[in-house]
């Protein structure tokens, strides 16, 4: 990564300053697959350390169209006005064929982005399925490192495939429309069961009588799965483009945070998440040695021809690596 050579401990000290540019050159730092930049990246979580407590990581996500930039613009707003310390990551898809992507949440955030106590990344989600990034658990440590309080995540959007948030966030916030039926029908399984809360986006004008029957119905749908934590879902309506609601939603927030801090909850789940994030990790770091070990690389390439020529997956790895233990 091209830019100013910083130390670590002078990159840890300016991103604990909160100052700007050494937080956004640590976020670049963290999204490049260099292997240079890498080694720089644990260099600098060397001299950071463990992050601080006290942060709330929410995840925002729903359906194309539901107004997660606006909602999360709304909510960013309250909060900064407040005194609290914001940051949005707001994971923009990224193209499959050439791993593009447009980062335009910024730019729809006009208004929270120019806040002096909000902070907005877009990350490109780099093909990952489940609505994040790859990088983005090492985005949210150096946002708390920098001293922001919330920690916003808002989601690709795709609505179907991004139960993978719950893994990086204290709190899920699903975001749908007031098209009743037809909405409900458009959410799978997998997301209403991860959801702590649940907002109908758009309850204004014409569409307030069909906000109502959506959260009815999406209310009904919430009865069918149970929570081993008793957390009962709320269903809220609000219009995150005129303010309707808005206040329900921060008090069912701050509620919900009460109550995922008091019972224990959070600290349960961020010990999962770490666990997860060893595993992958992990994962990670023996791709990375085989891949630069000539006789794993040999009865791989052994294994492939096997594999093409018909045998299992399974099959084919056993045999060529038995030869080679051999």
């Amino acid at each position: 990564m091209n830019g100013p050579v910083w130390t670590a401990p002078e990159w840890a000290e300016g991103i604990r300053r909160g100052d700007r540019a050494f937080i956004g050159r640590a976020l670049s730092l963290v999204e490049s697959h260099l292997p240079d930049d890498i080694e720089r990246a644990a260099g600098l979580f060397d001299c950071l350390g463990p992050p601080p407590q006290g942060s709330f990581r929410l995840g925002i996500t729903g359906n194309p169209g539901a107004g997660k930039s606006t909602l999360t613009e709304a909510l960013g707003l309250r909060w900064a006005e407040s005194g609290v310390r914001v940051a949005v990551l707001a994971v923009d898809p990224s193209s499959s064929k050439h791993r593009g992507s447009i980062l335009g949440d910024k730019t729809r955030m006009a208004g929270l982005s120019r806040h002096p106590n909000a902070f907005i990344r877009p990350l490109a989600s780099g093909g990952q399925m489940g609505g994040v990034a790859a990088s983005t658990r090492s985005a949210i440590q150096i946002l708390e490192h920098a001293g922001y309080q919330r920690i916003v995540l808002e989601t690709v959007g795709v609505g179907q495939n991004e139960t993978d948030a719950m893994n990086f966030v204290d709190g899920l916030l699903l975001l749908a429309l007031p098209n009743a039926g037809d909405e409900v029908q458009g959410i799978k399984r997998g997301i209403m069961e991860c959801a702590d809360l649940v907002a109908v986006n758009k309850c204004d004008g014409a569409f307030a009588a069909a906000g109502q029957q959506a959260a009815q119905q999406l209310s009904q749908s919430l009865g069918w799965f149970s929570r081993s934590d008793q957390w009962i879902v709320p269903v809220l309506q609000v219009s995150a483009l005129e303010g309707y609601g808005l206040d329900k939603l921060m008090e069912a927030l701050d509620r919900y945070e009460r109550w995922t801090r008091g019972t224990g909850e959070m600290d349960q789940r961020r010990a999962a998440q770490r666990e997860l994030e060893w595993e992958s990790g992990w994962d990670a770091h023996l791709r990375t040695w085989a891949s630069a070990d000539p006789g794993i690389q040999e009865a791989y390439r052994e294994a492939a021809a096997a594999f093409a020529a018909g045998q299992g997956a399974a099959a084919a790895l056993a045999a060529a690596f038995r030869r080679k233990k051999n």
